[in-house]
């Protein structure tokens, strides 16, 4: 962040204690804090965690985790349920936080879960939200999640400390 987002002035960066140097607003006499969106993406397993469940979006053909924006004044575990409902129709059971990544490109901070759906029935996916969503075993959605992808640091980090 260059300018103050409030008056536009030109940031400079200036010691605060405890914090380090922080941008700052001379004519606001405020430090201004980085900002950036949270969203939240789920590593959504069927009842027996045999199998997870992987999703196409907007024409692409990439294999990706259900995902979705944290909206204001909602946890981050609320998210990862409204996301996964709205989007697939399934009601978790169970959630656990797996990691997360700043990802730059969109200026978010991704908080990755691993969840547990109710069920495997797929009739309630959101058509204008998702392509497809398909169940693969784990070997296969090591495979066909898209590579070199967050999604895929996500999920493989989950995978391999299993």
């Amino acid at each position: 962040m260059k300018y103050c987002p409030e008056c536009g002035t030109a940031l400079v960066l200036k010691m605060l204690k405890g914090e380090g140097e922080i941008p700052y607003c001379g004519k606001c006499a405020q430090f201004r804090f980085p900002v950036f969106s949270t969203a939240v993406s789920m590593i959504v397993q069927n009842p027996d965690k045999t199998k997870i469940l992987l999703i196409q979006q907007y024409g692409r053909q990439d294999n990706i985790l259900v995902a979705g924006y944290v909206s204001k004044g909602e946890s981050a575990e609320s998210a990862v349920r409204r996301e996964v409902m709205e989007e697939t129709g399934l009601e978790l059971v169970s959630l656990e936080y797996n990691r997360s990544e700043y990802f730059p490109r969109s200026n978010t901070l991704m908080l990755n879960f691993a969840c547990v759906a109710a069920g495997e029935s797929l009739d309630g996916v959101n058509n204008e939200e998702v392509d497809l969503a398909q169940w693969f075993t784990r070997d296969e959605a090591r495979e066909k999640i898209r590579p070199e992808s967050l999604a895929k640091r996500f999920l493989l980090y989950f995978l391999d400390k299993k």
